[in-house]
């Protein structure tokens, strides 16, 4: 009646377990991968929140502002950080 012995035991439970556990991990990731997320749905654009300089970099390089605006726009931006800088001290 006991036919073909007493099973997998702890160890075959425990390795099935993990098995399934990480093969579902795989998939999740795998989905995640494939899937665009709103981050990083333009893949040539940074993640990040972009600088004051960075945005006003792109805005010249892009053609959006003239040569000679970029450069008064670029000279407010550095006087501001000096000056908020003493004033933080």
């Amino acid at each position: 009646m006991m036919g073909y012995g007493w099973g997998m035991g702890a160890g075959g439970w425990i390795a099935m377990a993990i098995f399934w556990v990480a093969l579902i991990a795989l998939v999740a990731w795998l989905i995640a991968r494939a899937l665009p997320s709103g981050r990083e749905a333009d893949r040539g654009q940074p993640t990040g929140i972009e600088t004051p300089e960075q945005v006003l970099d792109r805005r010249y390089a892009a053609g959006e502002i003239d040569s000679d605006t970029y450069q008064v726009m670029r000279v407010n931006l550095a006087s501001s950080r000096t000056s908020g800088q003493a004033e933080a001290r």
